[in-house]
């Protein structure tokens, strides 16, 4: 049951991580520093398979973070699935 908790937090911390990166996209600047390109590093790879699924909406809206959260959440809920079926 440790791990399982040790991975939802890794998860949760990586949401945030992608919130970030997500409201960093709305300031241009932001997004081209090096917190910026360091976030994209680290997002990008999760979301990319997401946005060839599910292309913009209008070439502007992306619903792809949408999907990324709801797998994250379901990871989750799979991991202490997990844990209680073997813990």
């Amino acid at each position: 049951m440790i791990i399982a908790a040790f991975l939802a937090q890794v998860i949760n911390i990586y949401s945030w991580i992608l919130i970030i990166y997500i409201l960093m996209s709305w300031v241009p600047s932001v997004q081209d520093s090096s917190i910026g390109r360091l976030f994209a590093r680290v997002c990008e790879p999760f979301l990319e398979p997401f946005r060839r699924i599910i292309p913009p909406i209008g070439g502007v809206i992306d619903l792809s973070p949408i999907i990324a959260f709801l797998i994250l959440k379901l990871a989750t809920r799979g991991i202490f699935y997990l844990a209680y079926l073997f813990g």
